[in-house]
């Protein structure tokens, strides 16, 4: 905290443990001291299990308290009062007025049964006493505040006839209802569009300067915090490693794990060879050289496709009154090739349908027009048994490795069932072999195969997933947002791992993203979608270098740039 600046929270001595069983627990926060001044934002920093969203829980007084235990000489003081010594009733009193949070899923934060205007209304109806009619006019202002378009029809709108982008706007004029002194977002912009997560950062930039509010902004991404922090906490396995202001952090870091942060993220002015994981800052190997090589990418004049994309359309239909139906035209005239061993990267933000492609190439949705010839011959004209054979050859990763991971399945009944179903392997011993070395190659113990989703963490997961994909030997894996809400760390595990066996076995890959940066890296070329339709298509360097259209030099622009100190 800068000198002459007044605090208005203070955090001393928190540590946080979670009851395991009656005789086990689990340290979540260990003796951490921090200060959150009055008007300004502070940025805690760190990856999933550092203890940042455990904090924040601890502050807001949100943990359980059958489970949880909070240290009896640790104090958090706001605004001059110990929120410790306060009964729950106050607490939730003054949680809702003077400190509020926004969460990082707001579909799940959002009541699916209520319109978005009732939920705003029930804060203020609660916490500042306004009678119906006050409630809701006051609801319209705040969603016009925060960028609702149309606010007075949108009020009445229920949260799944919003986009996401929408729904975090919800959720923040829910937030700054009562006017709190401080805002609290956990993770608000993860798997956010690219251009949504900057619309929210000037959002959230904006209110707190026009309302005089301090934020406590937590994210994994340190780029995205030089867009909005003034200072920046660090943290690593329940403990702070690092504090400063931004400019500090970024330009002249003090600690190797914060350093290990800052180079995990692919750069945008270079493609090395391998990107850099934690460990290789922490710990690097003795007598391990550090590869400089930069990566080549893009299509070469040779290059034979070995999947053929033309005028592919997809629509979808709904019933329009009694007899009628309305058609929404998802994929519009869409070609493009994919070379052995290549990356397309397929970017565009939410609606654009992109994913649409990637779902309809493996006939997982239906499509309305076009043809897809994967090797010579046209995939959507197969007969379904006869497609059944091509389902070896392409597969898919998915965004959420939490929902496509089966819970009842065992990992190595997970990697199991596809070598069953496609006839691979003479029998289970065999298939259990396949499995075992599938997991060494994902870089996972043989000891996983015995074990249930649930027990990993979210990285892991997603390596269980493409090793699912891998038991079939696919020479084309489309991956669909499988990075996007991993931790920088995590991620560029994920990427490394996904270049390691494209170099090995010449896999192809169509890599839908809305992570301009992880595309550059990865992506030989790169496809542009906007509203079902292809806007721009180049090689990848070009298409950063000299962007052709609009809507592309839109997204570059929103682009975290890892410093950015207007203050």
């Amino acid at each position: 905290m800068e000198t002459g600046e007044t605090a208005l929270l203070q955090v001393s001595n928190l540590q946080v443990a979670f009851r395991v069983d009656r005789h086990t627990t689990f340290e979540a926060v260990r003796h951490i001291s921090f200060t959150i001044p009055r008007n300004r934002t502070v940025a805690l920093v760190g990856e999933s299990g550092s203890g940042k969203s455990v904090s924040s829980l601890a502050i807001m007084g949100l943990l359980p308290p059958e489970t949880t235990l909070i240290n009896a000489d640790a104090s958090i003081i706001f605004d001059g009062r110990n929120l410790q010594g306060i009964s729950a009733r106050e607490r939730r009193r003054l949680c809702g007025s003077d400190i509020s949070m926004i969460f990082q899923e707001p579909m799940s934060s959002l009541n699916p049964v209520f319109t978005v205007g009732f939920q705003i209304a029930e804060v203020l109806r609660i916490h500042m006493g306004m009678d119906a009619k006050q409630a809701r006019q006051r609801a319209i202002a705040l969603l016009d505040e925060v960028g609702i378009p149309d606010p007075a029809i949108r009020v009445d709108a229920f949260p799944h006839q919003l986009s996401g982008g929408q729904q975090q706007r919800v959720m923040i004029a829910m937030a700054i209802a009562c006017e709190p002194k401080l805002l609290i977002a956990d993770e608000p912009t993860t798997a956010l569009d690219v251009t949504i997560q900057k619309q929210i950062i000037d959002l959230i930039r904006t209110l707190q300067q026009t309302h005089h509010m301090s934020v406590l902004f937590i994210t994994h991404d340190l780029q995205l915090v030089s867009e909005i922090a003034d200072q920046v906490i660090v943290m690593r396995h329940g403990e702070i490693q690092e504090t400063g202001t931004a400019e500090q952090v970024f330009l002249h870091p003090a600690h190797p794990y914060t350093t290990a942060l800052l180079e995990c993220r692919p750069p945008l002015d270079s493609r090395p060879w391998r990107l850099p994981v934690i460990e290789d800052i922490l710990a690097p190997e003795a007598g391990k050289e550090t590869v400089h090589d930069q990566r080549e990418r893009g299509y070469a004049d040779s290059d034979r496709p070995l999947l053929d994309v033309r005028h592919l359309s997809k629509s979808f239909f709904s019933r329009e009154g009694l007899f009628g139906k309305k058609e929404f035209r998802a994929v519009k005239d869409v070609s493009f090739t994919l070379p052995k061993g290549k990356t397309l990267g397929v970017v565009g933000e939410s609606g654009s349908g992109k994913t649409t492609v990637g779902l309809t190439l493996l006939r997982l949705h239906e499509p309305t027009g076009g043809q897809a010839f994967f090797d010579g011959r046209d995939l959507f004209a197969m007969p379904e048994k006869e497609f059944l054979a091509y389902k070896r050859r392409i597969q898919i990763v998915f965004q959420n490795p939490f929902a496509s991971l089966n819970p009842r399945f065992t990992v190595g009944q997970i990697l199991m069932e596809p070598m069953k179903i496609h006839g691979i392997g003479s029998d289970d011993k065999e298939r259990m072999a396949l499995a075992f070395q599938w997991l060494k190659r994902v870089g996972l113990p043989e000891v996983a195969f015995y074990r249930y989703p649930h027990e990993f963490s979210g990285g892991q997961r997603q390596r269980i997933a493409i090793a699912r994909c891998l038991t079939l030997q696919p020479e084309v894996l489309v991956c669909d947002e499988s990075v996007s809400a991993l931790d920088v760390s995590v991620q560029a595990q994920v990427l490394n791992l996904l270049q390691d066996l494209q170099d090995e076995f010449g896999i192809s890959y169509l890599f839908i993203s809305h992570d301009l940066s992880v595309v550059k890296y990865m992506a030989d070329q790169v496809m542009v979608m906007q509203h079902g339709e292809v806007v721009e298509m180049a090689d990848s360097d070009e298409i950063y270098l000299h962007p052709g259209h609009a809507y592309t030099r839109t997204l570059l622009d929103a682009i975290p740039r890892g410093l950015h100190f207007s203050r």
